[in-house]
């Protein structure tokens, strides 16, 4: 990382997705010094094209030696500063796949570019003052996001709205050190210190940063979601409840137990929140090889999922198979799901109810009458202690990192209440608030270390 600080040479890397035979448009992206050479040198613009900032050329890219034509194209330039990195780019918009884009790719490499890092371009961007370090993570998450809401949350961070209170608090605390060493430089020159009122000043502080801290939870369920599994012995009704759920066949579904052999896994939206529901094969002593690597799987699934939905059939009743299930997967969170709820009475759903009682919640459901899916997903959100995140208008939704900074900017500020109460010299009171304004700084990037841009970017695709 140390030679991307220096944010020096040209770089190049593909930008889109490369999909074979699948893509229309691929996109090769330059930035930095010599990006415009590249492009005179590749690019054939026909007729009297202006090669102007901000304009897009038809023409053709050829090898420069053999003048052999790779591809038809546009070209788009941005020249400096006026661009995403702040630096002169140009970007070939070729015909998607995986031939046009990797030969254009290999012949700006060949003409004085070099291969991006991951991140880099997001990097020279943050560099150059195009972006503070909130909005470069913003970026990488609204690229990863899964659902709407986290899309709109990353959005929302990349227009500044958790930047701008970040500085704000940061600015706070200048003020209130600005005014400490004022009395320790000035101090025959300048009223005594009213020590009340910095107690409240930081309190008020205080009070803002855990309102902050309080989004932690929400947007890591939004970046990261939900592993749901569905557990259950044979045949009593995962794959209907994953094909209700989802609203599509995605499950194989038949009266023969044992037809799920596998792990299917469905992507879909609950509250705003991403869920990964993980469809497992029935879990059952079986002499069948195949099926016994999805018993395993199964095991395995349920035991690294943030949630089990644990599927009982409610025509059958408890049987020997279910408490040995149970048995297994009763230290994990659970939903009870009781199934085919429309074939048994009331008195037989209680009693069901009751054989076990350390789960998180106990819903009815008739899937294969698409009976009892709202109240599964209510259970889910309330399961994991989050509201609806798609009617909770979640602007700001910190990260780890921008978490981690924030309780040591809180712990910081205590302190220096603390120190302030035992009557400790103005000097004391300066180093714990230099300590929270640091913290607030690394959040935006104010103040930054190499190791936390590394940390930072190399989560980054390359070419973003």
């Amino acid at each position: 990382m140390s030679e991307l600080l220096t944010h020096t040479g040209t770089i190049a890397a593909i930008a889109t997705a490369v999909v074979p035979q699948k893509g229309s448009v691929g996109i090769v992206r330059v930035s930095g010094d010599h990006a415009m050479a590249i492009a005179r040198t590749l690019f054939l613009a026909p007729g009297k094209q202006a090669w102007e900032s901000h304009r897009i050329l038809y023409g053709f890219i050829r090898q420069p030696q053999t003048k052999q034509v790779i591809d038809e194209a546009l070209l788009l330039i941005m020249k400096a500063p006026r661009s995403f990195t702040r630096e002169d780019v140009v970007e070939f918009h070729c015909h998607g796949g995986i031939m046009a884009v990797q030969q254009v790719l290999q012949l700006c490499l060949e003409n004085g570019a070099r291969l991006a890092q991951p991140g880099e371009f997001t990097l020279r961007a943050f560099l150059n003052g195009r972006l503070d370090l909130t909005q470069a993570e913003s970026i990488a998450d609204l690229v990863g996001a899964k659902s709407p809401q986290a899309a709109q949350t990353a959005l929302a961070g990349l227009r500044g709205k958790l930047a701008q209170p970040i500085r704000n608090l940061r600015s706070q605390c200048l003020d209130i050190l600005a005014e400490i060493e004022a009395r320790i430089d000035f101090e025959e020159d300048l009223p005594p210190l009213d020590e009340q009122r910095i107690i409240h000043e930081i309190d008020r502080i205080s009070l803002e940063i855990n309102k902050l801290l309080a989004t932690k939870d929400q947007g890591e369920l939004l970046r990261t979601g939900l592993k749901v599994a569905i557990v259950g012995r044979p045949n009593v009704g995962k794959s209907s409840l994953l094909n209700a759920w989802s609203q599509s066949d995605r499950a194989i579904v038949t009266d023969l137990p044992g037809t799920t052999r596998d792990v299917v896994e469905s992507q879909l939206v609950v509250g705003g929140i991403p869920v990964q529901v993980l469809d497992t094969a029935g879990i059952r002593e079986t002499v069948d090889q195949v099926e016994k690597i999805g018993v395993e799987r199964s095991r395995q699934a349920a035991n690294n999922a943030d949630l089990v939905l644990f599927t009982i059939d409610g025509s059958v009743g408890w049987t020997d198979a279910d408490q040995e299930i149970y048995e297994q997967v009763k230290h994990r969170p659970l939903i009870l799901v009781i199934n085919k709820i429309d074939l048994i009475s009331e008195a037989e759903k209680q009693t069901l109810k009751s054989k076990i009682q350390n789960v998180k919640a106990k819903i009815e459901t008739a899937a294969a009458k698409n009976q009892g899916i709202d109240d599964l997903e209510t259970a889910i959100l309330e399961s994991v202690e989050v509201g609806n995140v798609e009617a909770a208008n979640l602007d700001l939704a910190i990260n780890q990192r921008q978490a981690a900074a924030l309780t040591k900017a809180k712990i910081d500020l205590a302190q220096v209440q603390e120190t302030i109460k035992n009557q400790l010299p103005l000097d004391f009171w300066t180093i714990d608030l230099r300590g929270a304004i640091y913290a607030l700084g690394e959040i935006t990037g104010e103040e930054v270390t190499e190791s936390v841009l590394d940390r930072i970017f190399s989560r980054f695709c390359i070419g973003k």
